[in-house]
């Protein structure tokens, strides 16, 4: 707004203006020029510049490069703005645009937002490390539980197979055992009918 607003009020381009027929053709070159050097200097690529203004890229380039005579007229503005010669009152805005202090007094204000934020975001990672370790830690726990249980289980697992032997065992004594009472049995037959 300050780059068309400072440009119109040049003397040449009042000049420019008067003629109805050049005014609207004017007016839209400024307003194309001043948005594509404002994105341009807010670190838009010309592609991205192209898009949002819906004008061609070589339209844009031409803006920038200052091949154009309102582009020319835009750059030239913004360098009275920057060097402070040349000091707006733009109502919409509520206040002088100042040239350099003003951009000053803006980055200032952004950069301590950035500040801001940077302090809440130290903050939320130093929270997350805490959560982290707490997590490590549980799960260290866990490990330990896990090897815990692998070595309950490889106890039970072997204590089982002794206690399998040992009824294998008991069943063939039984089973000896049984062989021997039925040989008893044959033999105290015999005795007694013989």
């Amino acid at each position: 707004m300050a780059l068309v607003i400072g440009t119109l009020y040049r003397p040449e381009v009042l000049e420019l203006i008067k003629d109805p027929v050049e005014r609207s053709t004017w007016i839209d070159s400024l307003a194309v020029a001043a948005a594509a050097f404002a994105r341009y200097k807010a670190g838009l690529t010309t592609s991205e510049i192209a898009e949002e203004l819906g004008r061609s890229e070589t339209t844009i380039r031409s803006h920038l490069t200052q091949k154009t005579k309102a582009g020319k007229l835009i750059a030239e503005t913004y360098e009275k703005i920057k060097k402070g010669e040349l000091k707006l009152l733009v109502p919409f805005i509520k206040a002088p645009i100042t040239g350099v202090e003003g951009e000053l007094e803006t980055l200032r204000k952004e950069l301590e937002k950035l500040r801001v934020h940077a302090r809440t975001l130290e903050q939320q990672l130093e929270d997350l490390k805490q959560e982290n370790e707490k997590l490590k830690a549980l799960l260290k726990e866990k490990e330990v539980e896990l090897e815990n249980s692998k070595k309950e289980k490889e106890s039970l697992v072997k204590e089982r197979d002794e206690l399998a032997k040992k009824i294998n065992s008991i069943f063939e004594e039984i089973k000896r055992i049984k062989q021997v009472i039925s040989d008893t049995l044959t033999a105290l037959d015999r005795l007694t009918t013989s």
